[in-house]
């Protein structure tokens, strides 16, 4: 079969021949419906170097994925061949605490997992192929009846890595609060919908690019503002008495978009960093507001992506999509270096 495969750190993607893969006891292969092309992809191929992460190329690309069950090994229950489902990406031990609720982005027994910290398309063969082997049966999530893989796909990474940053922050997000969108990206314009579908906030965004603040705005974003401009004067002006914003969400996660979120925020707000742009924060007693709470987070948990595909199934968040054949593949990631992909690219094997 063809994959696209990350031969090395700081390399270009190949498509190249491979394998079929046969599931092993407890293991289900997946016929790819739909593999999403994520940013962080591009960190693969151009930033990160052997020790920057648990594991190393080669594996094939592709961490948010959705097809149907193509094969089930020894043991498997619960699922049928032929069935259309959900990838969940993270693959932790299955046995540790965090992995027994099904919160294996945060796996507390990395030796036990199949690659520490990370899962298909991040250490393992991901969904850019024509076909997926999930080394878990529990990683495979049926879809609502009525979604197919192509609509579901993004909704495994682009869909879940928001809602779990939004939704972590829901008591901070009444009526009368405010939240800050920074960055709308392929995550980011899906935040934007959860913020409008599951919260009472009124709903700012800030970008570089009109296209991505005319995205927002078809989203729900109540006020897009450009971020070249130093927008904190407009933002806190848009917010009761001037007081900042409830939650900060900042889908890039360089030096800029950190400063512009840390004084855009409201004391006893939350500041969630969603973006791996690698930028610093400096944090002292009088550098940021009083009880500003500041996390980094990483996807979501397994529960949260069956709550994210019934968002979806409803209609209330469908990520802006573009779909391109296998054989683009490599195009579609040099476009989304360049800034040229709207929203979501997915590649249809």
């Amino acid at each position: 079969m063809r994959a696209l495969r990350l031969p090395d750190w700081k390399s270009e993607p190949e498509l190249v021949e491979v394998d079929e893969p046969t599931p092993g006891p407890g293991q289900v292969v997946i016929r790819v419906g739909a593999a999403g092309a994520c940013h962080s992809d591009l960190h693969l191929m151009h930033d990160f170097e052997a020790g920057t992460v648990p594991w190393n190329p080669p594996f094939t690309l592709g961490h948010e994925n959705a097809g149907w069950v193509h094969a089930l090994g020894a043991g498997v229950t619960g699922l049928e061949v032929g069935q259309p489902v959900a990838v969940y990406g993270p693959w932790g031990c299955g046995t540790c605490a965090r992995c027994r609720v099904g919160v294996d982005t945060y796996c507390e027994n990395p030796a036990g997992a199949p690659v520490p910290g990370g899962g298909g398309g991040l250490g393992l063969d991901g969904g850019m192929a024509e076909y997926l082997l999930v080394p878990s049966a529990r990683h495979v999530v049926p879809l609502p009846d009525g979604m197919d893989p192509v609509q579901a796909a993004p909704l495994t990474d682009a869909g879940l890595t928001p809602y779990h940053a939004v939704r972590r922050s829901w008591a901070k997000l009444p009526p009368g609060s405010t939240a800050l969108v920074i960055g709308v990206g392929g995550l980011g314009h899906v935040g934007v919908q959860i913020l409008k579908a599951t919260t009472a906030a009124r709903v700012i965004a800030v970008d570089t690019r009109d296209e991505a603040l005319a995205l927002a705005r078809e989203c729900g974003a109540d006020l897009t503002l450009r971020s070249e401009s130093d927008p904190v004067a407009e933002i806190r002006a848009a917010t009761p008495r001037d007081r900042g914003v409830d939650v900060v969400l900042d889908f890039v996660g360089v030096d800029a978009t950190l400063r512009l979120g840390a004084a855009s925020a409201r004391t006893l707000g939350d500041l969630t960093v969603v973006g791996i742009g690698g930028g610093t924060l400096p944090v002292s007693f009088f550098s940021v507001p009083y009880e500003l709470s500041i996390q980094t987070t990483y996807w979501g948990s397994r529960p949260e992506l069956s709550e994210v595909l019934d968002l979806g199934v409803r209609g209330l968040v469908r990520p802006k999509t573009s779909t391109f054949g296998l054989d683009e593949a490599v195009d579609v990631y040099h476009r989304l270096r360049e800034g040229k992909v709207a929203g979501r690219a997915v590649i249809v094997p």
